[in-house]
């Protein structure tokens, strides 16, 4: 599903004045990314829908599959890190990633968290909201515990994602 919306996205030319609205930077603008795939934002039945397209952007397949990747497969750092390498491993089968995705998802799942839970602790700090309220109930701590997660793991999905 999430190929399908990257292709389609692929086709898409936004206008020349065309305005995007994104909490993170993206590293590129290779495609219009959704920004925010995560199992809160998919509604489940006979047909599966993403909602909340607020911050969709100019971004890149990686840098959009990191978030995805790490929402659906690496959110419970209490779980082995083969266990969720292997969820992670089958979301990019899903996918169809080549070699060169799944060589640089790990890193990019690394950076993704790190400017996610800087976009909270900034806010915290300005008090801009809704970042900021975010942070204070318990996002921040979410988001540190999953840096933590991703930088003492990646070795292990690199293993499980490229051989």
């Amino acid at each position: 599903m999430i190929r399908e919306i990257h292709d389609a996205s692929a086709r898409f030319v936004p206008p020349v004045d065309a305005m995007w609205e994104t909490a993170i930077p993206a590293p590129a603008g290779e495609i219009i990314c959704h920004n925010d795939l995560a199992p809160w934002n998919l509604v489940i039945g006979d047909r599966w829908t993403f909602i909340d397209w607020d911050a969709a952007a100019p971004s890149t397949r990686l840098w959009d599959l990191a978030y995805a990747g790490q929402a659906f497969a690496l959110s419970d750092d209490a779980r082995s890190p083969e266990a969720a390498g292997r969820d992670l491993a089958a979301l990019v089968d899903g996918y169809g990633a080549d070699r060169a995705l799944r060589r640089d998802l790990p890193r990019a799942m690394e950076e993704r968290t790190a400017a996610m839970l800087a976009l909270l602790e900034d806010a915290r700090s300005a008090g801009e909201e809704p970042w900021a309220s975010m942070h204070a109930n318990g996002h921040g701590e979410h988001w540190s515990r999953a840096l933590r997660y991703v930088r003492d793991n990646r070795a292990v999905w690199s293993r499980l994602l490229v051989g």
